[in-house]
């Protein structure tokens, strides 16, 4: 297991430039080892900042975006362009400005897509696409450089909530009924799963997620804090602003 590192940046809009710029790198780090690279996005407030943070810098345009695999870590199983929806929200910020190769774009689908109105049918669909992409050696999972994550007030990531039946779901994506938070039915990534991540980055703002983000730095139980339950395979990175870190030791802090 790695252990995980914190960072922290003054404030969102500091954590935002900041985690668009070490994404830049890793895409280009990736793609100088391995002629490409693969993201996994996340949705809110904070990763549309990023987002849009990404498109503004120069160095964007280092990136050979056609050789990117663009995936998502969970989605509201809504209709396609949806606004709420994390894709909706990704396009709008960045990945309609960039030269993406389509067929290397991969939302997860929309409540009015070829599954229907099924949401444990996309999520099997979606598990299907991710094995047509796995990895030399893997008849499951393709390769994932950075998979990132907001954190919730709860400590839910993806659409990972506390206690919620999900924990027991061991496929690579799975159905999420009940929601505790709006809308009730969603798609997400398993904890397995995330945790096949090379990088997986754990991003939050704002003093409602101290708490959170302070438990599962302590060793909270990943059921009833799902954010504690998440390692990447060569890095777990916290990237915080300092109202989100106020319930982190000192020890663990690296601010910027």
């Amino acid at each position: 297991m790695t252990e995980a590192s914190v960072a922290v940046h003054a404030d969102p809009d500091l954590l935002a430039q900041a985690v668009a710029a070490r994404l830049v790198v890793k895409l280009l780090d990736a793609q100088a080892e391995r002629g490409q690279a693969s993201v996994v996005l996340t949705g809110g407030r904070i990763a549309a900042a990023v987002y849009r943070a990404v498109g503004q810098l120069p160095a964007r345009d280092a990136v050979d975006w056609s050789r990117v695999d663009v995936w998502w870590g969970d989605e509201r199983f809504l209709p396609a362009g949806d606004p709420e929806r994390n894709e909706t929200q990704a396009r709008a910020a960045l990945l309609d400005t960039v030269p993406l190769d389509p067929a290397r774009v991969h939302p997860m689908p929309a409540s009015d897509g070829p599954a229907g109105d099924d949401p444990e049918a996309a999520a099997a669909g979606y598990a299907r696409e991710l094995a047509t992409a796995a990895r030399p050696g893997n008849a499951v999972l393709p390769h994932f450089d950075v998979l990132m994550l907001g954190v919730g007030e709860d400590g839910h990531v993806a659409s990972v909530f506390p206690e919620h039946p999900v924990h027991h779901d061991n496929r690579p994506v799975s159905a999420v009924r009940g929601s505790p938070k709006p809308p009730p039915v969603r798609t997400t990534l398993t904890l397995p799963t995330i945790n096949t991540a090379e990088e997986v980055w754990l991003i939050a703002a704002g003093a409602d997620k101290a708490r959170a983000v302070g438990m599962a730095l302590a060793g909270a139980g990943p059921v009833q804090l799902p954010a504690a339950g998440v390692q990447g395979v060569s890095r777990t990175l916290w990237l915080l602003d300092r109202a989100a870190a106020a319930n982190v030791p000192p020890r663990l802090r690296s601010l910027r």
